[in-house]
């Protein structure tokens, strides 16, 4: 008799108590995350191969107030997959030309092709967030761009397209303990900007745009999905897991490879002469 084929199992995920049943869980250690993370990139590779081998169309929107955790989150996706496959979408200030455009129509020309998973770090509800905040659009344009938002996505996926969209939700004092470990730390200063210092005191305003969004844009076809955000390890791995659950990929077969075989000489050398090689300090 023939042996049935196994079928491919994700990695499970846990089935965590509930929050008031257990407390706030206490944050989550390098060596764990790292550990928890491996045969993640694991399937996320198979995913990979999967979209490539199919043809497949994979969107996915990470939206969230500053400090939230977006980046990490995305570099912890596209950390052992192709950025050929993988494409992360994290567009400047428009320009002069942009801003006269359709509002769309630099975020359309960035939609994935077959074989392709396009990562938005911030998205067309650039408009229902900080813009509509900080007064970069109009009150009537905001209101327009939630109205017409869910027939764009309906299109994205009547035409073939996976949409996943997920806000990442971090809580005041941790967005306040963030932002001032950035104003010391040369590895950081980069991420605090003169808007991020001006968003900071609108907390209230961004709370209302979050729920406007939320209430006007989460579709039965482009639900939000919403992440604690406060642990920062393990919203990566919950997200990446959630991720893996929505996709229907399955592994495909990867023929065997082995090494072809070579001649190297015996008196095989580095290069010599007055080559340029580095300094050597570590």
């Amino acid at each position: 008799m023939a042996k049935e084929k196994k079928k491919h199992k994700k990695v499970p995920t846990p089935s965590p108590a509930a929050p008031e049943a257990t407390g706030p869980r206490p944050r989550m250690k390098m060596k764990e995350y790292r550990r928890a993370l491996r045969p993640l990139h694991g399937e996320l590779v198979a995913l990979q191969q999967w979209v490539k081998a199919t043809g497949a169309k994979v969107c996915i929107v990470f939206e969230g107030r500053d400090t939230a955790g977006k980046g990490g989150t995305i570099k912890a996706i596209t950390e052992r997959v192709s950025p050929r496959v993988f494409r992360v979408v994290a567009l400047p200030t428009p320009t002069e030309r942009e801003k006269s455009e359709m509002y769309m129509q630099r975020y359309v020309t960035h939609f994935p092709a077959g074989g392709e998973v396009v990562i938005f770090d911030r998205s067309w509800y650039n408009r229902a967030g900080v813009e509509r905040v900080m007064g970069f659009c109009t009150e009537e344009q905001a209101k327009r761009f939630l109205e017409m938002a869910p027939a764009l996505e309906q299109a994205m996926v009547d035409s073939g397209i996976i949409l996943l969209k997920y806000w990442l939700e971090v809580g005041s004092e941790e967005q306040t303990r963030r932002l001032e470990s950035r104003i010391d730390d040369p590895r950081k200063v980069w991420k605090l900007s003169e808007l991020d210092l001006l968003s900071y005191s609108r907390w209230d305003e961004y709370s209302q745009a979050r729920d406007d969004m939320l209430t006007a844009t989460d579709t039965g076809w482009a639900p939000w999905y919403l992440a604690h955000s406060d642990d920062k390890k393990r919203t990566r791995l919950n997200i990446i897991t959630h991720l893996l659950q929505q996709v229907p990929y399955e592994p495909i077969h990867q023929k065997k490879v082995t090494l072809p075989d070579r001649h190297v000489p015996a008196d095989d050398s580095p290069p010599t002469g007055p080559r340029r090689f580095i300094p050597t300090p570590y």
